[in-house]
Formats: C-alpha cells, structure tokens, sequence
C-alpha cells in the first residue's frame, strides 16, 4: 500500500489573467473618484470589522426609511376604514331604527292576543270518517 498517501496536499491555482487593460482600471479610479468612493481606503489596511459596520448602518438607515413608509401607510389606511364605516352607519342608521321599531309594534300586537290554554277536562269532539272501503 505505498501508493495510499493520506497526507496529500491539494493542486494550487496558477492563474495568470489573459487580458489586462490600464486604460480601464485608470477608467474606473476616476470614475470612483468622481463618485467619492473609497479612494482613500483603497490604500489603506483593512481594519477588523469594517464591512460589517458599514453594512450594519446601511441596513438601520433601510429599515428606519421603510419603518416610516409603513407607518404612515398605515395610518391612511386605518383613516379610510373609519370613514366608510362612519358612511355606511350615517347610511344604514335610519333602516336600522324602523327595522326595531317595526319589530317592537309586532311584538306588543302579538301580546295583545288571548293565548288558549289546554283544558284536559274540556269535552272532545269527534268528527265522523267519511272514508268508504
């Protein structure tokens, strides 16, 4: 088993780039320059943590933007939902008190009218069958 070697180190990449263009690379430091944009970093040394700061504020500034968008969205919506109510109420209201007043009128006629009680020692009256076989 000579030709088993667990301690194998993996191939190395030798990349060469193919195609390099100064024109484009001083292109883009001017562009970057016009825009402000690192210049100045890209020279200095990475400090621990930087991208990480500058994503963490990005995304407070994103949220707290979005936060206002909402709550002021919100609040148009909760306003519309008051107005059609208090529409539909103004609306609907007088419908709704002749529909209860209408109900307590047949309500005080139906008291009005002699309920008949059972009499188990009432007379029964039989009624003759007037079926023929």
């Amino acid at each position: 088993m000579s030709w088993f070697k667990p301690y194998k180190k993996p191939n190395g990449f030798n990349y060469t780039p193919r195609f390099y263009d100064p024109l484009k690379e001083a292109r883009e430091q001017r562009r970057r320059e016009l825009r402000g944009e690192s210049v100045e970093t890209d020279s200095s040394e990475y400090t621990p943590g930087q991208y990480l700061r500058t994503r963490q504020q990005a995304r407070i500034e994103r949220r707290t933007l979005e936060d206002s968008r909402h709550k002021s969205g919100s609040s148009l919506i909760i306003f519309a939902i008051l107005v059609i109510i208090l529409l539909v109420g103004y609306i609907l209201y007088p419908r709704i008190v002749t529909a209860f007043s209408t109900a307590e009128d047949q309500t005080v006629s139906r008291k009005a009218e002699p309920v008949e009680e059972f009499d188990p020692y009432a007379p029964i009256t039989i009624v003759p069958n007037d079926y023929e076989e």
